[in-house]
């Protein structure tokens, strides 16, 4: 009976690697990277970011408009009435009486083009292109972020079906371990005792099966909210070393060169300097030209029709404003300063958190060597515990605990192999390569570029192009 207990054990063998060894696809299985291509097409905080970009690709049409004139056009019309009484120096009477109503009517259109306005517009589309620049490498660091969360909900997933598996084959066990126990004590090989261990600890495995289902509902969920589907037949994953840097230090310098935080800090810098020359702008001269053409019918009882066309060269000194644009100056040097500061702090983050990457994922391949020598270690343990105990050298509670033993060993065992492929996503975006050209995911790549072409040079039109 105890031989027949062992061939009930021996199925969680195969379970514990089920994470990272290889499996049987079936025609629905579900892979990392068709995970991954759902989440990168569907996830709301990656399209709402994409959104966000197309909104900061405005900001250039709009700083261009400067160069540009503005044209306007005006019309009224109206009632007058008016009872008028003129001198006059001959005649019979020396006054004359007009009145009556009249209805006038004006229309025209006036035009403006500045000539110079101390370089502003020029500055004004070079901050916006670099905020155009900067959200776009915020795009791809949430790219990134998003790529991390879709690989590590697929990985807690995986691990939690396996975990739940694992702990339902430990019941099955148990129950033949119980009756086994019961068998036993009805013929006087064993006492009390050991049927209420093992009852106690069949129990205990239960509310482990009710533990690991609740876990493994709760990753079901975040795979839904992150992948944007439910779940289906998920199958084996595996590292992505291959795409990482060799060492260390490379690793390092790879981060602070292409890692999006770094990248969009370094165009905000650009944006803020900008922005600096915008406002010391403030203080130059400004030159408009101003043509304008005006009709006027009716205007007055006297006058039936008017004609008016002018053209103005304007000249607009500041000389002293209240001091606002002084303020300007310095607030916009003051955050030139911050934003340098942002950078030094985005290139201690990214070099921190390269480095933690690094250990983990060391840390994980290390736990993986260590975990599979203890299920193989606990696997002869519980065999020769088993031998032992049918001969009467071992008790049911040094079985039951050799059980437990290669249980949780199993579980470490797949909690390791979760954390390797996790750590080599992680990596992988610490050093800012993580995305879908080089996973090489069979997805169309949303290409920022194409909006901002068709929007940068229109100069009317209201409606949005989706970019594609």
């Amino acid at each position: 009976m105890l031989r027949r207990a062992v061939i009930v054990a021996s199925r969680l063998g195969a379970i514990a690697l089920w994470v990272g060894g290889a499996a049987t696809l079936s025609a629905h299985a579900e892979t990392l990277e068709l995970a991954l291509t759902q989440a990168y097409q569907n996830n709301p905080t990656l399209n709402s970011q994409r959104a966000a970009v197309r909104a900061t690709d405005e900001g250039v049409p709009q700083a261009l408009s400067g160069y540009r004139p503005k044209v306007t056009a005006n019309a009224s019309i109206g009632t007058l009435r008016q009872d008028l009484t003129n001198k006059v120096t001959s005649g019979p009477s020396p006054f004359i009486n007009l009145d009556g109503t009249v209805t006038p009517t004006t229309y025209g259109i006036t035009a403006t083009q500045t000539l110079f306005n101390g370089f502003q517009t020029g500055n004004r589309t070079r901050q916006a292109e670099s905020l155009v620049l900067a959200a776009r490498e915020t795009l791809r660091s949430t790219e990134q972020s998003i790529l991390l969360n879709a690989a590590t909900a697929y990985m807690n997933l995986l691990r939690d079906t396996a975990i739940l598996d694992l702990q339902k084959r430990n019941v099955e066990v148990l129950q033949e371990q119980l009756r086994q126990t019961r068998d036993r004590f009805n013929v006087g090989e064993v006492t009390r005792t050991d049927v209420a261990q093992s009852e106690s600890r069949l129990a205990a495995g239960r509310s482990s099966v009710l533990s690991a289902e609740a876990n493994y509902k709760t990753s079901a969920a975040v795979y839904r909210q992150v992948i944007g589907r439910d779940p289906h037949n998920l199958t084996a994953a595996s590292p992505v070393d291959r795409f990482s840097p060799r060492t260390q230090a490379e690793a390092v310098g790879s981060g602070n060169a292409q890692h999006p935080n770094v990248t969009a800090a370094q165009y905000n810098v650009d944006a803020a300097m900008s922005q600096v020359k915008v406002a010391e702008g403030a203080l130059y001269p400004t030159v408009s030209l101003q043509g304008s053409v005006q009709k006027s019918e009716d205007s007055s009882i006297t006058t039936t029709k008017a004609y008016n066309a002018q053209l103005l060269g304007q000249l607009t000194v500041p000389i002293y404003q209240g001091g606002a644009e002084y303020s300007a100056i310095r607030q916009a040097k003051e955050t030139l300063g911050q934003r340098r500061i942002d950078l030094d702090t985005a290139r201690d983050q990214v070099r921190q958190t390269v480095v933690q990457s690094w250990g983990q994922l060391d840390a994980a391949k290390a736990n993986i060597e260590a975990t599979q020598a203890q299920v193989q270690a606990s696997e002869i343990a519980l065999n020769g515990v088993r031998e032992e105990a049918r001969v009467g050298q071992r008790t049911t509670l040094d079985v039951l605990n050799a059980q437990q033993e290669l249980v949780n060993a199993r579980v470490s065992l797949v909690g390791a192999q979760r954390d390797r492929v996790v750590a080599s996503y992680t990596l992988l975006a610490s050093v800012g390569r993580l995305s879908p050209r080089t996973l090489g995911l069979q997805v169309p790549v949303y290409d920022a570029q194409v909006h901002y072409q068709q929007v940068r040079d229109a100069w009317i039109g209201v409606r949005t192009p989706d970019g594609r």
